[in-house]
């Protein structure tokens, strides 16, 4: 009777514990007024029965910080369904427990010598074990055997729809991330679409304004050319239109990124900004021996505009006198942009702070990760993880 009375009042425990761990906790002192343990687990396995996931109170194991495979537990037996208890009186001498390949570091460090395990069941099916352990030798006989088995009927129900919860809740909350990722790709994808827009307006403005214009104004000298030095300082107008309308190809189409790599694209385009009349330090540095090279193109071809984008904040905006680019492969593939100028007035400016957006956004869209530190100048760093890396070696 007096146990009928304990395990009542382990039904009115279970009311109310939202999650596994809670509700095994608010057992555990009813479970000791029937029988003594100095350690208490429950294993519940998942529904293709390959892995079990373990929840304790007591003593603190290994088997509670991370998923095992059924085929390693020392009450495997149980949970393949091969027998519905295991009762020892020394499990560090029992080949049932103790095995080779077995999850059994627990039983021999806490010297669980005396254990009874019991199946819990649903509807006939298992779906995990109760496990009691005590340090005392042949502790355990076949009435705590029955006691377990009474404790584990309570439980088995409560156990598997509390694990349905978990995995309900577990799914929605990575739906919920999916939903916000999609969104944000969505978002992105705009904000970059808006970007590119303003990007093909100032491309048809440089060409109306410099380009047509120059070629506007050539066509009129050529009709007035009556000398060879006329037709000479025609040529020389002619080549700096020529250049002038590289420029712009190459600022739309990074051609030297696909001819020469990307660090001679970078250093191209960093000479560029900077110029013949300012006294500013400039370097470009890859340590990852070329593996930026070996990205898609969509990859490469954001992380040299997101480098553009950093370069000409720092030239436009910093103040620097020291630029320098660093890529590098340690734990994924890090590209970084660093100057020393002032850092306050490089994010101030409209045009910088809508610069460091497009930054973002293109680094989002390829999966990278984006910071900016500004302490004594300004750091834009973005990574690739090591999983949108190319198959090539990369540094732990």
């Amino acid at each position: 009777m007096a146990d009928l009375a304990y395990y009542l009042r382990i039904s009115n425990h279970l009311a109310g514990n939202l999650d596994i761990k809670s509700a095994l906790r608010s057992v555990k002192s009813e479970i000791d007024r029937i029988l003594q343990v100095d350690h208490l687990d429950v294993c519940l396995i998942d529904d293709k029965g390959y892995w079990n996931t373990s929840y304790e109170v007591g003593l603190r194991t290994s088997w509670s910080r991370t998923r095992a495979p059924v085929e390693v537990s020392p009450v495997r037996d149980i949970l393949r369904g091969e027998c519905d208890s295991l009762l020892t009186g020394n499990a560090l001498e029992d080949p049932r427990y103790v095995f080779e390949g077995a999850d059994c570091g627990p039983i021999i460090r806490h010297e669980m010598r005396s254990r009874v395990n019991v199946a819990m069941k649903v509807l006939g099916r298992t779906i995990g074990a109760l496990n009691c352990s005590s340090r005392k030798p042949d502790f355990y006989d076949e009435q705590a055997l029955e006691q377990v088995r009474n404790i584990a009927d309570i439980l088995a129900p409560y156990f598997y729809a509390l694990r349905a919860n978990e995995q309900t809740r577990r799914e929605a909350i990575m739906r919920a991330e999916l939903q916000a990722r999609e969104e944000g790709l969505r978002l992105g994808a705009l904000s970059l679409t808006d970007a590119l827009e303003l990007e093909r307006q100032r491309i048809g403005m440089d060409l109306h304004d410099q380009t047509l214009a120059d070629m506007t104004r050539i066509s009129r000298e050529l009709e007035r050319c009556k000398t060879v030095k006329d037709i000479e300082a025609l040529r020389g107008n002619l080549q700096i239109c020529i250049q002038g309308l590289r420029e712009i190809i190459d600022t739309s189409i990074p051609s030297l990124l696909e001819l020469f790599g990307f660090q001679h694209a970078v250093r191209t385009h960093l000479e560029r900004a900077v110029g013949a009349d300012q006294d500013i330090e400039i370097d470009v540095r890859d340590f990852s021996d070329g593996l930026i090279d070996d990205l898609p193109q969509t990859k490469r071809i954001a992380l040299f505009r997101i480098a553009q984008e950093a370069i000409n904040n720092a030239v436009r905006h910093a103040d620097a006198s020291s630029i320098l680019v660093e890529i590098e492969c340690r734990e994924g593939l890090h590209l970084r942009i660093r100057d020393n100028g002032a850092s306050a007035s490089a994010l101030e400016t409209k045009k910088a702070s809508g610069g460091l957006t497009h930054m973002r956004t293109r680094a989002r869209l390829i999966a990278a990760q984006f910071d900016i530190r500004c302490s004594e100048g300004t750091e834009i760093s973005v990574c690739l993880p090591v999983s949108e890396c190319p198959n090539r070696k990369v540094s732990a």
